[in-house]
């Protein structure tokens, strides 16, 4: 069948509205609630975090394609995103009141939480400090983490690192990457921090024997292992506390 060049732009349309596919028709790794649950919350993107938050698009947009459409406005800044209005998320296609306020309302819990982890836990002074600053990072992992914690010589976080993510029993940690992460933010001080998920708060022999290597290591540096902090749900263990640093 031949088209004139008249009609192409008008067929080209219909098919590319055809060819449109709504979230529930993707496979189920692509679409963001399913990531969510599979794969956790790290793997997506800030489009597909917002679409979760709006939980549908509309017949011609996916919820998705919406929430790129938002983030593109604002050159893809959470910041500058928080900072829109009410009536200047509304005025996008496809957001109503209820979509604008929910968004609205996830990035102000957002802020507030970054607040209260700056004000409160700006200088680490035991390791209680460490539980709850990390806590929300590894609490509800069911994989290990280990993330390590810069400090400078007044014991206030630089920034944290996460050093690698295993399996449910393990993870795999290299000393060398620990250190270079200490040296290149001209660190004073370290913390281990990792999570066990099966809830067992006691430190395992491979934990002793990594603590202790890591110490010896950094001290070549003149750089303080402070502690290792191994989470369990809702318990900790800590190695300074225990006395074996």
């Amino acid at each position: 069948m031949i088209f004139s060049k008249l009609n192409q732009p008008k067929f080209l349309n219909m098919q590319y509205e055809k060819n449109k596919l709504s979230i529930k028709s993707w496979a189920e790794n692509d679409r963001p609630r399913e990531k969510l649950m599979h794969h956790g919350k790290a793997v997506l993107s800030d489009a597909e975090l917002i679409a979760i938050l709006l939980g549908s698009g509309s017949r011609n947009e996916s919820a998705v394609e919406l929430a790129k459409r938002i983030l593109h406005s604002v050159h893809h800044n959470l910041d500058q995103l928080g900072k829109l209005s009410l009536k200047e998320l509304m005025q996008f296609k496809g957001m109503g009141e209820a979509k604008s306020i929910t968004v609205i309302a996830a990035l102000e819990l957002g802020r507030r939480r970054k607040d209260t982890s700056a004000a409160e836990l700006d200088k680490i002074t035991s390791s209680k400090d460490v539980h709850q600053l990390m806590l929300p990072l590894l609490q509800d992992l069911q994989h290990e983490e280990f993330w390590v914690l810069l400090l400078n010589r007044n014991n206030k976080v630089i920034r944290k690192e996460c050093i690698s993510k295993g399996g449910v029993s393990a993870t795999i940690v290299d000393v060398k990457i620990v250190l270079k992460k200490a040296v290149d933010a001209l660190a004073s001080g370290i913390i281990l921090c990792h999570n066990h998920p099966s809830g067992n708060n006691k430190a395992s022999e491979e934990d002793i024997r990594l603590t202790k290597k890591m110490k010896e290591a950094a001290l070549l540096m003149d750089i303080s292992l402070l502690d290792h902090v191994i989470f369990a749900h809702h318990q900790y263990f800590s190695f300074a506390d225990e006395g074996l640093l």
